[in-house]
């Protein structure tokens, strides 16, 4: 339809394709984020001397199960967090 309106590739691209693809990019993005999150805890665990994963190991070789606890908590809030701001960009960049 658009051809038949005489738009260019670009108006194209712009005004039809990129919204007709936008959500399933978002969801996409919003995705990615919560599989890199469950991703890069455990692999802080794993040969490094700082990050969350291994403080969670320290509190726990230490017996600190109330810090561990603690830190399973900020775990949650940080991926909630991050959810948060892409659903918020989804609806930002959908004109909601």
């Amino acid at each position: 339809m658009s051809k038949s309106l005489a738009a260019t590739g670009r108006e194209t691209l712009v005004r039809v394709i990129l919204p007709g693809v936008l959500g399933q990019i978002l969801t996409g993005l919003r995705l990615a984020i919560g599989i890199s999150w469950i991703v890069l805890v455990p692999c802080e665990m794993l040969g490094v001397q700082a990050g969350l994963g291994y403080f969670i190991l320290d509190t726990r070789d230490r017996l600190a199960y109330g810090e561990l606890v603690a830190v399973v908590l900020v775990i949650g809030v940080i991926g909630y967090l991050l959810d948060l701001l892409a659903r918020r960009l989804a609806l930002a960049l959908r004109g909601g």
